[in-house]
């Protein structure tokens, strides 16, 4: 990962992009910035569901404007320091999830297992639409699997 400039790490946009500098960590961003997600999630999750479909809509366009400043400015496409859209995708996995700590921890590391290995369309959203748009879209699709793998999951095992 290459570290951005001085000027980069200054703007706002970088500070929204980088998930408030959780895209900083020297290895395993994506963890980390789905690790700082988790942070804000607890309050949004107490939110009714317009109101968290709306925060999450609002940070996905919030975090494909930082995400393109980032990108322009450090002129790297994906640049391993955004993860705003780890935030965005995390928190669709999580929409539905019950309370408890065991399906919170799966469903984080559904949504880990979908952003890395990227399966059709996420694949194709990753390799086609670049830029911010491209860069949250990737993860809200991955965050789509996520969701339907966790509901799928508690439906099977709650009987």
């Amino acid at each position: 990962m290459s570290f951005p400039p001085q000027r980069v790490r200054r703007s706002v946009a970088f500070w929204i992009a980088s998930g408030a500098g959780a895209g900083l960590a020297p290895f395993a961003a994506g963890t980390f910035g789905s690790l700082a997600a988790l942070i804000p999630w607890l309050l949004l999750r107490e939110l009714p569901l317009w109101g968290y479909a709306l925060a999450v809509c609002a940070v996905f366009v919030l975090g494909a404007w930082a995400a393109q400043r980032v990108i322009a400015d450090m002129r790297e496409e994906d640049p391993g320091v955004v993860v705003i859209d780890e935030f965005v995708g995390l928190w669709i996995a999580l929409l539905a999830a019950p309370r408890g700590w065991g399906w919170i921890a799966l469903g984080f590391a559904l949504f880990r297992l979908f952003d890395i290995w990227k399966p059709w369309p996420v694949s194709w959203a990753d390799q086609r639409i670049k830029g911010g748009f491209g860069t949250m879209l990737d993860d809200a699709i991955a965050g789509l699997y996520a969701l339907a793998t966790l509901q799928l999951l508690m439906l099977l095992l709650r009987g």
